[in-house]
């Protein structure tokens, strides 16, 4: 696929061959989440029971909506602080130099949140399992009901808080000509014809539209090529900085896991996005398509 940092991204192939190896170090995990349609809105369902049906042989289960969001925050998975992501980490049993593998069983999305999170805590060898459990099991490699769970780690976090920006960071980058804010959902809900909205409909105020799925083909990553093409032409490339949002700070970390393959690194996530953004009726938003 050409990509400049192809580290990011693990094959089907690739994670068969790493647990025929045996080293020790490699953890796999399912991070999957539902997504339940309610109304104009989605609820999420922990996706463990899935889980525990089937999996891939060998993987731990890491429930993204308790042990990995602020429960406290008003916006659903809410990044932890960086003392109680360490705690997580090691008690889900990550380690400084284990080889961490990600994977979804649902949408890609909630792999790519959990791979944003982890490489914006400074671990040096995770990656998104690409085309996620549908791709493994369309293949029939070995699955499981078996849970799983490894011995506690030793990661250290290292927080990197340009990978994540905030509503002050969003509002100030409007009219930043350093900065593309980019929205990763679909158009009809970017433009505000969408029956689902987040509260207010429409979009954060000249920010662009790349639907997350324009990234994607079968649950796996479009070529290098076809990735660069597809941020040049929306404008994205123009400019030195990059903030990606979504609903809820999950598709969004899709856009920006695409954007660091091609080696455009200078992205930030908007964790709250536009559940936080749509609730303050004094932040600009707007309707209709792209902004140019």
């Amino acid at each position: 696929m050409n990509y400049v940092n192809p580290q990011y991204l693990t094959s089907t192939q690739q994670l068969a061959d790493l647990i025929a190896e045996d080293s020790g170090q490699l953890r796999i995990f399912d991070v999957s989440v539902s997504l339940v349609p309610k109304a104009t809105t989605y609820v999420a369902i922990s996706g463990k029971d899935d889980y525990l049906k089937s999996h891939i042989a060998g993987a731990a289960f890491i429930d993204l909506m308790q042990d990995f969001s602020d429960t406290s925050s008003a916006f659903g998975f809410t990044l932890p602080s960086a003392q109680n992501l360490e705690s997580a980490y090691r008690i889900a049993g990550i380690g400084e130099n284990d080889k961490v593998v990600i994977y979804s069983s649902s949408h890609m999305m909630w792999a790519t949140r959990f791979w944003w999170m982890l490489y914006s805590c400074g671990h040096k060898n995770v990656s998104v399992l690409d085309g996620g459990f549908a791709k493994w099991q369309v293949e029939e490699r070995a699955i499981s009901t078996e849970p799983r769970s490894y011995d506690p780690g030793d990661f250290s976090v290292q927080f990197n808080r340009e990978r994540w920006a905030d509503k002050d960071t969003v509002l100030a980058a409007i009219d930043q000509e350093s900065i593309c804010t980019i929205n990763a959902l679909s158009p009809d809900v970017y433009s505000g014809d969408a029956e689902m909205s987040y509260g207010r409909k429409g979009h954060i105020k000249n920010s662009k539209n790349v639907f997350y799925g324009d990234l994607l083909e079968a649950g796996c990553f479009h070529s290098a090529d076809e990735l660069q093409d597809l941020f040049r032409d929306r404008g994205v490339l123009d400019k030195p900085g990059v903030i990606s949002y979504c609903g809820g700070g999950i598709s969004a970390t899709i856009d920006a896991l695409g954007l660091a393959l091609i080696g455009y690194e200078a992205v930030a996530v908007y964790d709250g996005s536009m559940r936080e953004w749509a609730s303050d009726e004094n932040l600009p938003m707007m309707r209709g398509s792209n902004y140019d």
